[in-house]
């Protein structure tokens, strides 16, 4: 049986491609605290060659029965690429123990796995990148920019 021992799964943001910070008046607090967070990752990182990532999932598989030995984190945080936005330089991400199915999990372990979490992240963005999900992800961005430009701004109003 082949499979995965490491699973990330992700939402991204191209910071550049955030134009406005404020929150909504009828924004949830769920939603409040996202848009406080992306503006606490740009102003610490900027904006150029940098993604937020949000709804993060990391899984390990530690045996071959996802019943027996699986450690799940969620994480959000920032990855910064390189100049022409190739390869990932670092990554500056929060990750949290979200459920495991491994009876002999210990406190040290669980850090060491939080840990991995960004190490695993450097490698996955990059395959993220060479997937040409990132390209993909800016043209549905500019797409979606360019009708709301047309549109004065009122895409998806009433929905």
């Amino acid at each position: 049986m082949s499979g995965q021992w490491v699973e990330i799964e992700f939402d991204c943001l191209p910071l550049r491609s955030v134009t406005r910070l404020d929150v909504p008046v009828d924004a949830s607090p769920v939603y409040e605290q996202f848009v406080l967070r992306v503006k606490e990752a740009m102003a610490k990182h900027g904006t150029h060659n940098t993604y937020y990532l949000h709804r993060g999932t990391c899984t390990y598989h530690l045996t071959n029965d996802p019943a027996h030995g699986t450690v799940a984190f969620a994480f959000e945080g920032t990855v910064m690429t390189g100049e022409k936005d190739r390869r990932t330089k670092a990554v500056d991400i929060t990750a949290k123990l979200q459920g495991e199915t491994c009876s002999w999990l210990s406190e040290p372990v669980v850090g060491f796995l939080a840990e991995s979490v960004q190490h695993a992240l450097l490698v996955e963005f990059n395959r993220y990148i060479e997937a040409g999900d990132l390209e993909k992800t800016e043209q549905r961005i500019k797409a979606v920019q360019e009708q709301s430009d047309s549109s004065e701004g009122f895409v998806g109003m009433y929905l």
